[in-house]
């Protein structure tokens, strides 16, 4: 590895000045389980940087918070644990508990942070298609001031998103969900741990009078970014519940997603897997939904 400097500022208006000083040979560091193994094995992809500022001490980042009128937020240095862990992410966002509970070992959930998953933007992000499906907001803090938009808006691509230069992701706020919502969140992986989606289903479902009054569905690791399925929401919202909708919103989620042939799927496959993971999502969701 390169010899690099390491800054450590004490605020966010500090580490922005510092990324502003720096320029392109900077780069922010939070729990560092995919800069550092990037600046380990990835020399020849990439200019490797020469100085790293570091958010691990910038008490702005952190926190996870929940109101009934202000919803709620999670500070982007969050760790996957904390947010794996935390109650009321548990209890009413059930979906985003269960995609940061997927993030590597226990190891590395203790040091990933949602910051970090989502600015590193792979198409395969645990944490995303949850977020997606509960319409969350990424807040972004710059030298320009600070801004929000749809977590959807975010990605632009593969290692790409919106953050302009020297901005950073500060936090993600999430709505209050309505009652009767349920979510759920599945991935297919190779191998149970320590590996990364080759298929991410998400789903938020909310029932009113038996009725499906809201539907989400994102999907990961089968498009260049993280995706709403807005034709499978369109055959669900405001029909009533039933195998038929389910089946034809699940066929829409097929059809929706446009997955690449790789050593660890064709694209065939994930379309298969597309099919049965959605299914169950979606009737995991609307059990969840009917039980709240």
């Amino acid at each position: 590895m390169r010899a690099f400097e390491y800054h450590a500022p004490a605020n966010l208006d500090e580490a922005i000045s510092l990324l502003q000083q720096h320029g392109e040979s900077a780069r922010p560091l939070a729990g560092g389980t995919d800069l550092v193994v990037q600046m380990k094995e990835s020399a020849t992809k990439f200019p490797l940087p020469s100085h790293l500022v570091s958010l691990l001490r910038l008490p702005e980042l952190r926190g996870i918070e929940f109101s009934d009128s202000e919803g709620l937020r999670i500070g982007a240095g969050s760790t996957m644990t904390e947010v794996a862990e935390s109650p009321v992410i548990r209890e009413r966002y059930t979906a985003i508990a269960e995609g940061a509970a997927l993030v590597g070992s226990i190891q590395t959930m203790n040091m990933a942070t949602v910051g970090g998953n989502l600015c590193n933007a792979a198409p395969s992000a645990d944490i995303a298609p949850p977020l997606i499906v509960f319409d969350a907001e990424a807040v972004i803090v710059g030298p320009s001031g600070r801004r929000s938009l749809p977590l959807e808006e975010y990605f632009l691509g593969p290692g790409k998103t919106a953050l302009a230069p020297h901005e950073l992701l500060a936090e993600v706020r999430v709505p209050v969900p309505s009652a009767g919502t349920g979510s759920a969140y599945a991935r297919h992986t190779p191998r149970k741990q320590m590996d990364i989606a080759v298929v991410g289903v998400a789903v938020a479902l909310t029932l009113a009078s038996g009725r499906i009054e809201r539907a989400r569905v994102a999907l990961g690791a089968v498009a260049p970014m993280p995706v709403r399925a807005g034709r499978a929401e369109a055959q669900l919202e405001g029909e009533p519940l039933s195998d038929e909708c389910l089946a034809r919103a699940t066929d829409a989620a097929v059809e929706e997603c446009s997955p690449i042939s790789d050593v660890r799927g064709s694209a065939e496959f994930r379309r298969h897997i597309v099919r049965v993971t959605t299914e169950r999502m979606l009737r995991l969701a609307s059990e969840r939904a009917r039980g709240s």
